[in-house]
Protein backbone atom coordinates (compact mmCIF):
# COMPACT_ATOMS: atom_id res chain seq x y z
CA UNK A 1 0.00 0.00 0.00
CA UNK A 2 1.28 3.39 -0.82
CA UNK A 3 2.05 5.83 2.19
CA UNK A 4 1.35 9.04 2.66
CA UNK A 5 3.74 11.17 1.63
CA UNK A 6 3.60 8.75 -2.16
CA UNK A 7 0.60 10.07 -2.23
CA UNK A 8 -0.30 13.55 -0.95
CA UNK A 9 0.47 14.88 -4.56
CA UNK A 10 -0.71 12.34 -6.81
CA UNK A 11 -4.97 12.24 -7.88
CA UNK A 12 -6.88 9.19 -7.39
CA UNK A 13 -10.02 8.85 -9.46
CA UNK A 14 -12.37 6.01 -8.85
CA UNK A 15 -14.43 5.79 -12.13
CA UNK A 16 -17.71 4.06 -11.97
CA UNK A 17 -19.42 2.61 -15.26
CA UNK A 18 -22.76 0.81 -15.70
CA UNK A 19 -24.64 2.24 -18.48
CA UNK A 20 -25.79 -0.74 -20.66
CA UNK A 21 -25.04 -4.25 -19.09
CA UNK A 22 -21.62 -3.78 -18.36
CA UNK A 23 -20.53 -3.03 -14.67
CA UNK A 24 -16.80 -1.43 -14.93
CA UNK A 25 -14.26 0.55 -12.47
CA UNK A 26 -11.45 1.84 -12.77
CA UNK A 27 -8.94 3.41 -11.23
CA UNK A 28 -6.63 6.09 -12.43
CA UNK A 29 -3.55 8.18 -10.97
CA UNK A 30 -3.93 11.25 -12.88
CA UNK A 31 -3.89 10.57 -16.52
CA UNK A 32 -3.21 6.88 -16.44
CA UNK A 33 -5.10 3.66 -15.92
CA UNK A 34 -3.63 2.05 -12.42
CA UNK A 35 -6.94 -0.60 -13.04
CA UNK A 36 -10.01 -0.92 -15.39
CA UNK A 37 -11.78 -3.61 -13.95
CA UNK A 38 -15.35 -4.88 -16.12
CA UNK A 39 -17.83 -7.84 -14.96
CA UNK A 40 -19.80 -8.75 -18.30
CA UNK A 41 -23.44 -9.92 -18.35
CA UNK A 42 -23.74 -13.41 -20.07
CA UNK A 43 -27.50 -13.67 -18.77
CA UNK A 44 -28.82 -11.65 -22.34
CA UNK A 45 -27.32 -14.03 -24.74
CA UNK A 46 -30.21 -16.43 -24.71
CA UNK A 47 -32.79 -12.93 -25.36
CA UNK A 48 -30.87 -12.03 -28.74
CA UNK A 49 -30.41 -8.38 -26.25
CA UNK A 50 -30.30 -6.48 -23.59
CA UNK A 51 -33.18 -7.11 -21.14
CA UNK A 52 -33.07 -3.67 -18.69
CA UNK A 53 -34.39 -5.37 -15.98
CA UNK A 54 -31.83 -8.06 -16.12
CA UNK A 55 -28.97 -6.06 -16.26
CA UNK A 56 -29.79 -3.65 -13.84
CA UNK A 57 -30.34 -6.51 -11.41
CA UNK A 58 -26.86 -7.94 -12.59
CA UNK A 59 -25.20 -4.52 -11.51
CA UNK A 60 -26.55 -4.76 -7.91
CA UNK A 61 -24.75 -8.05 -7.88
CA UNK A 62 -21.26 -6.76 -9.19
CA UNK A 63 -20.86 -3.38 -8.21
CA UNK A 64 -19.25 -4.27 -4.96
CA UNK A 65 -16.86 -6.92 -6.27
CA UNK A 66 -15.99 -4.68 -9.50
CA UNK A 67 -14.89 -1.67 -7.18
CA UNK A 68 -13.17 -3.81 -4.90
CA UNK A 69 -11.21 -5.77 -7.49
CA UNK A 70 -10.14 -2.00 -9.06
CA UNK A 71 -8.78 -0.86 -5.81
CA UNK A 72 -7.25 -3.75 -5.40
CA UNK A 73 -5.32 -4.11 -8.19
CA UNK A 74 -4.42 -0.43 -8.15
CA UNK A 75 -3.07 -1.14 -5.00
CA UNK A 76 -4.35 1.79 -3.49
CA UNK A 77 -7.44 2.14 -0.07
CA UNK A 78 -10.56 3.52 -0.97
CA UNK A 79 -9.25 6.43 1.39
CA UNK A 80 -6.14 7.61 -1.00
CA UNK A 81 -9.36 8.51 -3.45
CA UNK A 82 -9.60 12.11 -4.58
CA UNK A 83 -12.63 11.82 -5.99
CA UNK A 84 -15.68 9.45 -7.23
CA UNK A 85 -16.87 9.54 -10.98
CA UNK A 86 -19.72 7.77 -12.77
CA UNK A 87 -21.58 7.77 -16.02
CA UNK A 88 -24.85 9.77 -15.68
CA UNK A 89 -25.89 9.13 -18.81
CA UNK A 90 -26.89 8.08 -22.02
CA UNK A 91 -28.13 4.73 -21.02
CA UNK A 92 -30.16 2.83 -19.49
CA UNK A 93 -32.21 3.96 -16.64
CA UNK A 94 -32.14 0.98 -14.02
CA UNK A 95 -28.26 0.49 -15.18
CA UNK A 96 -27.96 4.09 -14.29
CA UNK A 97 -29.50 4.38 -10.50
CA UNK A 98 -27.13 1.21 -9.61
CA UNK A 99 -23.79 3.12 -10.56
CA UNK A 100 -25.17 6.45 -9.85
CA UNK A 101 -26.25 5.84 -6.37
CA UNK A 102 -22.93 3.64 -5.55
CA UNK A 103 -21.19 6.51 -6.59
CA UNK A 104 -22.92 9.11 -4.50
CA UNK A 105 -23.13 7.17 -1.33
CA UNK A 106 -19.40 6.23 -1.57
CA UNK A 107 -18.29 10.06 -2.58
CA UNK A 108 -20.65 10.93 0.63
CA UNK A 109 -18.82 8.38 2.89
CA UNK A 110 -15.30 9.66 2.68
CA UNK A 111 -16.08 12.88 1.76
CA UNK A 112 -14.67 13.73 -1.46
CA UNK A 113 -15.38 15.32 -4.82
CA UNK A 114 -18.34 13.65 -6.92
CA UNK A 115 -18.30 13.90 -10.66
CA UNK A 116 -20.61 13.37 -13.32
CA UNK A 117 -19.77 12.10 -16.85
CA UNK A 118 -21.60 11.54 -19.92
CA UNK A 119 -21.03 7.93 -21.39
CA UNK A 120 -20.38 9.54 -25.13
CA UNK A 121 -17.95 12.49 -23.79
CA UNK A 122 -16.17 10.02 -22.59
CA UNK A 123 -15.49 7.36 -25.57
CA UNK A 124 -14.18 10.78 -27.28
CA UNK A 125 -12.17 11.58 -24.48
CA UNK A 126 -10.61 8.24 -23.63
CA UNK A 127 -7.93 9.10 -26.65
CA UNK A 128 -6.51 11.36 -23.83
CA UNK A 129 -5.14 8.93 -21.33
CA UNK A 130 -1.78 8.38 -21.34
CA UNK A 131 -0.63 5.01 -22.70
CA UNK A 132 2.16 4.12 -24.18
CA UNK A 133 2.55 3.64 -28.14
CA UNK A 134 -0.66 5.77 -28.51
CA UNK A 135 -1.01 9.80 -29.64
CA UNK A 136 -3.12 11.84 -28.33
CA UNK A 137 -5.18 13.95 -31.23
CA UNK A 138 -4.44 18.03 -30.91
CA UNK A 139 -7.42 20.26 -30.75
CA UNK A 140 -9.56 20.51 -32.98
CA UNK A 141 -9.93 17.14 -34.14
CA UNK A 142 -13.25 15.03 -35.30
CA UNK A 143 -14.98 12.66 -33.38
CA UNK A 144 -16.33 9.44 -34.98
CA UNK A 145 -18.07 7.59 -32.02
CA UNK A 146 -20.19 4.59 -32.96
CA UNK A 147 -22.01 2.46 -30.50
CA UNK A 148 -24.84 0.24 -30.43
CA UNK A 149 -26.76 3.31 -29.39
CA UNK A 150 -25.12 6.59 -30.71
CA UNK A 151 -23.78 7.24 -34.37
CA UNK A 152 -22.21 10.96 -34.55
CA UNK A 153 -19.51 13.24 -36.10
CA UNK A 154 -18.21 15.43 -33.69
CA UNK A 155 -15.95 18.52 -33.62
CA UNK A 156 -13.88 19.13 -30.43
CA UNK A 157 -12.34 22.19 -29.93
CA UNK A 158 -11.07 21.65 -26.70
CA UNK A 159 -11.92 18.98 -23.81
CA UNK A 160 -15.42 20.52 -23.00
CA UNK A 161 -16.09 22.42 -26.23
CA UNK A 162 -17.98 19.71 -28.71
CA UNK A 163 -20.41 20.52 -31.81
CA UNK A 164 -22.57 17.86 -32.82
CA UNK A 165 -21.86 18.34 -36.76
CA UNK A 166 -24.24 14.99 -37.44
CA UNK A 167 -25.83 11.93 -36.13
CA UNK A 168 -28.23 9.01 -36.30
CA UNK A 169 -31.53 9.66 -37.55
CA UNK A 170 -32.54 6.53 -36.69
CA UNK A 171 -31.40 3.31 -35.71
CA UNK A 172 -27.49 3.22 -34.69
CA UNK A 173 -24.25 1.57 -36.65
CA UNK A 174 -24.29 -0.85 -33.81
CA UNK A 175 -27.34 -2.17 -33.84
CA UNK A 176 -27.10 -2.27 -37.33
CA UNK A 177 -24.72 -4.62 -37.33
CA UNK A 178 -26.56 -6.67 -34.36
CA UNK A 179 -29.98 -6.91 -35.96
CA UNK A 180 -28.64 -8.13 -38.78
CA UNK A 181 -26.44 -10.75 -37.40
CA UNK A 182 -29.83 -11.70 -35.50
CA UNK A 183 -31.27 -11.95 -39.04
CA UNK A 184 -28.61 -13.96 -40.34
CA UNK A 185 -28.93 -16.51 -37.16
CA UNK A 186 -25.62 -15.61 -35.17
CA UNK A 187 -25.94 -15.44 -31.64
CA UNK A 188 -25.52 -12.18 -29.56
CA UNK A 189 -24.21 -9.95 -29.70
CA UNK A 190 -23.75 -10.29 -33.04
CA UNK A 191 -21.56 -7.34 -34.51
CA UNK A 192 -18.24 -9.31 -33.46
CA UNK A 193 -19.49 -12.16 -35.43
CA UNK A 194 -19.70 -10.17 -38.77
CA UNK A 195 -16.62 -9.20 -38.64
CA UNK A 196 -15.03 -12.27 -37.90
CA UNK A 197 -16.60 -13.52 -40.60
CA UNK A 198 -16.22 -10.74 -42.96
CA UNK A 199 -12.72 -10.95 -42.87
CA UNK A 200 -13.32 -14.36 -44.90
CA UNK A 201 -15.30 -13.33 -47.57
CA UNK A 202 -15.79 -11.15 -50.58
CA UNK A 203 -17.22 -7.68 -49.54
CA UNK A 204 -18.62 -7.02 -52.81
CA UNK A 205 -20.44 -10.52 -53.16
CA UNK A 206 -23.53 -8.98 -52.24
CA UNK A 207 -24.71 -5.42 -52.90
CA UNK A 208 -26.78 -3.40 -50.43
CA UNK A 209 -27.96 0.29 -51.65
CA UNK A 210 -26.92 3.36 -49.49
CA UNK A 211 -29.22 5.41 -47.85
CA UNK A 212 -29.44 8.71 -49.37
CA UNK A 213 -29.04 11.01 -45.80
CA UNK A 214 -28.62 14.90 -46.58
CA UNK A 215 -25.50 16.56 -44.51
CA UNK A 216 -23.74 14.82 -42.11
CA UNK A 217 -26.20 12.86 -40.80
CA UNK A 218 -26.69 8.73 -40.94
CA UNK A 219 -29.64 6.70 -41.33
CA UNK A 220 -29.35 2.78 -41.07
CA UNK A 221 -32.94 1.63 -40.78
CA UNK A 222 -33.41 1.33 -43.93
CA UNK A 223 -30.41 -0.93 -44.93
CA UNK A 224 -31.77 -2.96 -42.15
CA UNK A 225 -34.82 -3.38 -43.89
CA UNK A 226 -32.99 -4.37 -47.21
CA UNK A 227 -30.91 -7.01 -45.40
CA UNK A 228 -34.00 -8.64 -44.05
CA UNK A 229 -35.76 -8.24 -47.43
CA UNK A 230 -32.60 -9.86 -49.36
CA UNK A 231 -32.35 -13.05 -46.44
CA UNK A 232 -36.00 -13.42 -46.87
CA UNK A 233 -35.73 -13.78 -50.76
CA UNK A 234 -32.64 -15.65 -50.67
CA UNK A 235 -33.62 -18.21 -48.19
CA UNK A 236 -37.11 -18.64 -49.99
CA UNK A 237 -35.01 -19.97 -53.06
CA UNK A 238 -32.42 -21.79 -50.89
CA UNK A 239 -32.99 -22.70 -47.74
CA UNK A 240 -28.69 -22.91 -47.39
CA UNK A 241 -28.30 -20.07 -48.30
CA UNK A 242 -27.05 -18.86 -44.89
CA UNK A 243 -24.77 -21.54 -44.64
CA UNK A 244 -23.15 -21.68 -48.29
CA UNK A 245 -22.88 -17.60 -48.17
CA UNK A 246 -22.00 -16.80 -44.67
CA UNK A 247 -18.91 -15.04 -44.99
CA UNK A 248 -19.27 -13.58 -48.12
CA UNK A 249 -22.88 -11.78 -47.11
CA UNK A 250 -21.01 -10.88 -43.54
CA UNK A 251 -18.15 -9.24 -46.08
CA UNK A 252 -20.69 -7.49 -47.93
CA UNK A 253 -22.94 -6.00 -45.48
CA UNK A 254 -19.46 -4.81 -43.45
CA UNK A 255 -18.54 -2.86 -46.85
CA UNK A 256 -21.38 -1.02 -47.06
CA UNK A 257 -21.77 0.05 -43.34
CA UNK A 258 -17.93 1.22 -43.48
CA UNK A 259 -18.96 3.07 -46.53
CA UNK A 260 -21.79 5.05 -45.21
CA UNK A 261 -19.33 5.94 -42.49
CA UNK A 262 -16.43 7.03 -44.19
CA UNK A 263 -18.57 8.94 -47.00
CA UNK A 264 -19.50 11.13 -44.01
CA UNK A 265 -16.44 11.65 -42.26
CA UNK A 266 -14.77 12.24 -45.72
CA UNK A 267 -16.92 15.27 -46.26
CA UNK A 268 -16.80 16.28 -42.79
CA UNK A 269 -13.03 16.74 -43.12
CA UNK A 270 -13.80 18.55 -46.55
CA UNK A 271 -16.59 20.81 -44.60
CA UNK A 272 -14.24 21.56 -41.88
CA UNK A 273 -11.00 21.48 -42.99
CA UNK A 274 -9.84 19.38 -39.85
CA UNK A 275 -7.95 16.65 -40.91
CA UNK A 276 -7.31 14.62 -37.57
CA UNK A 277 -9.90 11.93 -37.13
CA UNK A 278 -10.67 9.93 -33.91
CA UNK A 279 -13.23 6.96 -33.71
CA UNK A 280 -14.51 6.02 -30.31
CA UNK A 281 -17.28 3.40 -29.19
CA UNK A 282 -17.46 0.19 -29.03
CA UNK A 283 -18.05 -0.13 -32.41
CA UNK A 284 -14.57 1.32 -33.03
CA UNK A 285 -13.66 -2.56 -32.50
CA UNK A 286 -14.54 -3.36 -35.88
CA UNK A 287 -11.38 -4.43 -37.85
CA UNK A 288 -12.77 -3.50 -41.09
CA UNK A 289 -13.63 0.58 -39.55
CA UNK A 290 -9.67 0.57 -38.11
CA UNK A 291 -8.61 -0.26 -41.31
CA UNK A 292 -10.68 1.92 -43.46
CA UNK A 293 -9.70 4.77 -40.92
CA UNK A 294 -5.92 4.12 -41.23
CA UNK A 295 -6.11 3.42 -45.71
CA UNK A 296 -7.69 6.52 -45.47
CA UNK A 297 -5.18 8.22 -43.31
CA UNK A 298 -2.58 7.00 -46.20
CA UNK A 299 -4.57 8.35 -48.43
CA UNK A 300 -5.86 11.90 -48.06
CA UNK A 301 -2.89 12.41 -45.47
CA UNK A 302 -4.85 12.23 -42.59
CA UNK A 303 -3.83 12.00 -39.07
CA UNK A 304 -5.93 9.22 -37.09
CA UNK A 305 -6.12 8.34 -34.35
CA UNK A 306 -7.56 4.50 -33.04
CA UNK A 307 -7.64 3.61 -29.39
CA UNK A 308 -6.64 0.91 -27.52
CA UNK A 309 -8.99 -1.88 -27.66
CA UNK A 310 -9.80 -1.98 -24.39
CA UNK A 311 -11.18 1.57 -24.36
CA UNK A 312 -13.37 0.86 -27.35
CA UNK A 313 -16.04 -0.92 -25.45
CA UNK A 314 -17.80 -0.08 -22.42
CA UNK A 315 -15.34 1.06 -19.58
CA UNK A 316 -14.51 2.91 -16.37
CA UNK A 317 -10.88 3.97 -17.43
CA UNK A 318 -12.76 6.16 -20.21
CA UNK A 319 -15.03 8.36 -17.33
CA UNK A 320 -12.03 8.27 -15.02
CA UNK A 321 -9.93 10.07 -17.34
CA UNK A 322 -12.78 12.71 -17.88
CA UNK A 323 -13.55 12.64 -14.18
CA UNK A 324 -9.51 13.61 -13.79
CA UNK A 325 -9.74 16.47 -16.30
CA UNK A 326 -12.93 18.05 -14.66
CA UNK A 327 -11.08 17.17 -11.01
CA UNK A 328 -8.44 19.73 -12.21
CA UNK A 329 -11.00 22.50 -13.21
CA UNK A 330 -13.26 22.91 -10.42
CA UNK A 331 -15.94 24.87 -12.00
CA UNK A 332 -16.45 21.76 -14.26
CA UNK A 333 -16.91 19.46 -11.14
CA UNK A 334 -20.66 18.36 -10.90
CA UNK A 335 -21.26 20.26 -13.81
CA UNK A 336 -22.62 17.72 -15.59
CA UNK A 337 -23.00 17.26 -19.57
CA UNK A 338 -26.63 18.17 -21.60
CA UNK A 339 -26.10 16.60 -25.49
CA UNK A 340 -28.50 18.78 -27.18
CA UNK A 341 -30.81 17.00 -29.69
CA UNK A 342 -31.03 18.99 -32.85
CA UNK A 343 -29.78 17.06 -35.73
CA UNK A 344 -26.89 19.65 -36.99
CA UNK A 345 -24.48 22.15 -35.71
CA UNK A 346 -26.17 21.64 -32.44
CA UNK A 347 -23.76 22.76 -29.37
CA UNK A 348 -23.06 20.27 -26.44
CA UNK A 349 -23.13 22.14 -22.89
CA UNK A 350 -21.49 21.17 -19.62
Amino acid sequence: MPNADSTKNKTYILAIESSCDDTAAAVLDNDKTLSNVVARQAVHEEYGGVVPELASRAHQQNIVPVVHQALKKAGITKEDLSAVAFTSGPGLMGSLLVGTSFAKSLAMGLDIPLIDVNHMQAHILAHFIDEEGYDKPKFPFLALTISGGHTQVVQVDSYFDMTILGQTLDDAVGEAFDKSAKILGLPYPGGPLIDKYAQSGNPKAFKFTKPKVDGLDFSFSGLKTAILYFYQKEVAADPDFVEKHRDDICASIQYTIINILMDKIKKAVKQTGIRQVAIGGGVSANSGIRKALKDAEAKYGWKTFVPKFEYTTDNAAMIGIVGYLKYKDENLQGSGYVETHARAQSRLKF
